[in-house]
């Protein structure tokens, strides 16, 4: 395990080790105004203490209109600082450096008739009508950069360290990216990248030289060619990347035959290969520490991103560094038990049940 022990710096900041945990969205613990609640509080102070390298908090809409579910935690007023300050403080206190998504869900949110780059229909997977992309006047563009950029103000008013845009898994961002989706004919069209672009000059604009300010992005969008070429024109002005998928249904992913790792890993894999001094992090499926250990040194990223093993075990980080069982994710079917179809806010998860039977 010497690999994941070592320290990666990232701005101005150094993670604690190669281990970052992902955004994942608690569903329900919050309510329609978005606030932090206890349950976040001892949510994240428990992976703190687990041994987390760094942690990015959940994805946090930027605005109601650009929400994804309607429990989810948002950073659109400034009322809604004050939480995110006791998370931040509460986090701190174990020397773990600690980021916050910001989320524009866009088509892919909560609104019939949502924000989109360009008309866009989406279907569910039964083809039903979900909802309807309203191709976004340039004022409206506009608007929605300020909202990110106000976001990532109110971020840094509650002491966090930095923040991620969440660039891919089908949002607004993704949206942006994907020349299957962004048909627009002015400037935000012609150049597909200009809106994450504008974001970040707007964040650096806003909060200084120290403040972190990275994007998770899609490997594949809607190929991995395409990936890498987002990436490039990120490169020196994001601060880190973390590749994951793009839009779902509009993207293709793709590993070579016999590659040990997922899609999304081999898309991070060749990213780094174009941009050996930006940190990049790899997701999906790194469920132990051993293949955590062995994804760094087979695809040479910097940063391992591990979610559901968290989430089943808040102490994974400390025990795959002391050697111990972290327990395991079961993967459960139809959906994940922390998802919004089979969750009601209580944690209910199987692999955490199991895991905390073979403590006792």
């Amino acid at each position: 395990m010497d690999k994941i022990r070592e320290r990666v710096k990232i701005r101005n900041i150094w993670t604690k080790n190669r281990i970052a945990v992902p955004p994942m969205v608690c569903f329900h613990w919050s309510d329609d105004n978005g606030y932090v609640t206890d349950k976040n509080l001892q949510h994240y102070r428990d992976i703190a203490a687990g041994g987390a390298g760094l942690i990015i908090g959940e994805a946090t809409a930027v605005s109601k209109r650009g929400r994804l579910h309607e429990t989810q935690l948002g950073l659109w007023e400034d009322k809604q600082t004050e939480g995110w300050k006791r998370l931040a403080d509460a986090v701190h206190r174990y020397d773990v450096p600690f980021l916050v998504q910001l989320l524009h869900a866009g088509v892919s949110g909560i609104e019939k008739e949502a924000d989109c780059p360009s008309d866009y229909i989406l279907r569910d997977s039964n083809g039903e009508l979900r909802a309807r992309g309203c191709g976004m006047s340039l004022s409206r563009v506009h608007e929605v950069i300020d909202d990110f950029v106000q976001a990532a103000r109110r971020a840094q008013l509650a002491g966090l360290d930095g923040i991620e845009l969440h660039g891919c898994h089908s949002y607004l961002i993704c949206q942006f990216f994907n020349r299957n989706i962004n048909r627009r004919d002015d400037i935000y069209g012609q150049c597909r990248e200009k809106f994450a672009l504008d974001i970040l000059e707007g964040i650096r604009e806003s909060c200084g030289d120290d403040f972190v300010a990275g994007i998770r992005l899609g490997a594949f969008e809607p190929a991995l060619e395409d990936g890498i070429q987002n990436a490039l024109t990120l490169n020196g002005k994001a601060d880190f990347l973390d590749i994951s998928y793009g839009f779902a249904g509009e993207s293709f992913s793709y590993s070579p035959e016999g590659y040990p790792f997922s899609d999304a890993i081999y898309g991070a894999q060749e990213i780094k290969k174009w941009m050996p001094d930006m940190p990049v992090f790899g997701v999906d499926g790194i469920m132990d520490g051993e293949m955590a250990e062995n994804v760094l040194l087979h695809a040479g990223i910097d940063m391992v991103d591990v979610g559901r093993g968290f989430l089943v075990n808040p102490a994974f980080g400390n025990d795959i560094l002391e050697g111990k069982d972290c327990g395991k994710c079961l993967h459960c079917r139809p959906a994940c038990r922390w998802s919004p179809f089979l969750n009601d806010g209580t944690v209910n998860c199987p692999g955490r049940n199991l895991f905390l039977r073979n403590q006792k």
